[in-house]
């Protein structure tokens, strides 16, 4: 199954949660990135963390699909 199939293929409900989960971490790592006041390292730091590991886990959950469903097709 090519990539644009596999992303628009079904995705199980679980990972749909969990793309959720993902996409609101990156939300708050990118707004803790972009804050307009001057921030500690550390905080700095945890928001790029929280903004690659939200896109990894959104990315990786959005290209999940059910076997279920690729059994049938075959």
């Amino acid at each position: 199954m090519n990539l644009i199939k596999r992303a628009q293929a079904p995705t199980p409900k679980f990972f749909k949660v969990l793309r959720n989960i993902g996409l609101v971490l990156a939300a708050v790592g990118g707004t803790i990135l972009a804050a307009p006041v001057a921030l500690p390292i550390v905080i700095t730091t945890i928001g790029g963390y929280l903004t690659v590991a939200g896109g990894v886990v959104s990315a990786v959950s959005q290209l999940t699909t059910s076997t279920e469903k690729a059994d049938a097709t075959k």
